[in-house]
């Protein structure tokens, strides 16, 4: 099981959605997290995020999913990335926050995504699709880690007209 998040604050309820009908290409699209508005991180002057987990079955292996088809899919959604602005608006993006078990470190990108302990979108998005999954080097369940995780955006909320299917 490989799971991704999904953040978006240009257009995002259509790019959200077509980023998961993309996502299928690769295998099955288990299950899909609801969707949460959160205020932006680092560069606040923009519009509010929507962010979401996917849940898949593929075959791929890390490298192609990570280097091949998440690059495909934001850039066909025309993301832009600005060198003097990580924190800035963004059509999609697409991070991997597990595959299955592994403990990966490939150029530059650590899996499981350590963000996860810290960013409650990442953490209670994850809990919702494998509450009992034991993070692989944290060792408490996700449901455990969403409980835990500190308030980074208590302005975050459930957006459940925003429905990106499973």
């Amino acid at each position: 099981m490989v799971m991704l998040s999904l953040g978006s604050n240009i257009a995002p309820e259509r790019n959200l959605s077509q980023a998961v009908a993309m996502m299928r290409a690769w295998g099955e699209v288990v299950s899909v997290s609801q969707v949460y508005e959160t205020a932006p991180l680092g560069f606040t002057e923009q519009s509010s995020f929507l962010n979401a987990a996917v849940l898949m079955r593929t075959d791929l292996a890390f490298e192609e999913l990570r280097w091949d088809c998440i690059p495909k899919v934001e850039l066909s959604l025309n993301r832009m990335r600005d060198p003097d602005n990580k924190n800035g608006p963004r059509t999609i993006d697409i991070d991997i926050l597990f595959f299955g078990d592994e403990v990966l470190s490939v150029d530059g990108t650590e899996i499981p995504d350590p963000d996860l302990l810290q960013r409650d979108f990442l953490a209670i998005t994850a809990a919702e699709l494998r509450p009992d999954f034991v993070h692989p080097t944290d060792g408490r369940t996700l449901a455990e880690i969403a409980a835990d995780v500190p308030g980074t955006d208590p302005a975050m909320k459930p957006r459940p007209e925003v429905r990106l299917g499973s």
